[in-house]
């Protein structure tokens, strides 16, 4: 897949939480894709979501939606946060934000990204280069094969599944 277009990300259904989860768990993102969704039953989803709502709450810009694909939690002058409960996944918080960098140039907008960590007191500034636009391309093509595969992939045990929400589903 050369150069992604807006409409190819369109048309490929990509969102930021499917790059988040590509970067978390293979598993997880075909499920979700499925559209079996288990974070309603998480207690750890339903804390992420109270922190987002009462984190920064003189932010005026909150929950943007763009085309259904991107939902960036806070868009200030030249800058677009997510707002995020803990950096144990950073990796994926850090390829989400990117991703919605990167959808964001496809309109001709350009902004840098900060993730925050409210919990931690922490940021993290997030500039889109080439180098994450090459990983998130690799990432698109992957997920998009992925989501073709008839069965879920294989359960790979990692550190943080006894947390995720989908954990009964896996090893239930």
């Amino acid at each position: 897949m050369n150069e992604l277009s807006l409409n190819n990300l369109q048309e490929l259904h990509i969102t930021g939480v499917k790059i988040n989860y590509y970067f978390v768990c293979s598993r997880k993102l075909w499920l979700f894709d499925r559209g079996l969704t288990m974070e309603q039953q998480s207690d750890r989803v339903y804390l992420g979501k109270l922190l987002d709502e009462s984190a920064y709450p003189r932010e005026k810009k909150r929950n943007i939606n763009f085309d259904d694909l991107i939902s960036i939690d806070i868009i200030d002058n030249n800058t677009i946060q997510e707002v995020k409960y803990g950096k144990t996944l950073e990796k994926a918080n850090i390829m989400q934000i990117a991703y919605y960098l990167f959808y964001l140039r496809k309109y001709g907008i350009e902004r840098e990204g900060l993730l925050t960590y409210p919990r931690l007191r922490k940021r993290e500034k997030v500039i889109l280069t080439n180098e994450l636009i090459k990983e998130l391309e690799n990432a698109i093509q992957a997920i998009y094969t992925l989501i073709q595969f008839p069965k879920p992939p294989e359960v790979v045990r990692k550190p943080y599944c006894s947390k995720c929400a989908y954990f009964e589903f896996c090893f239930g």
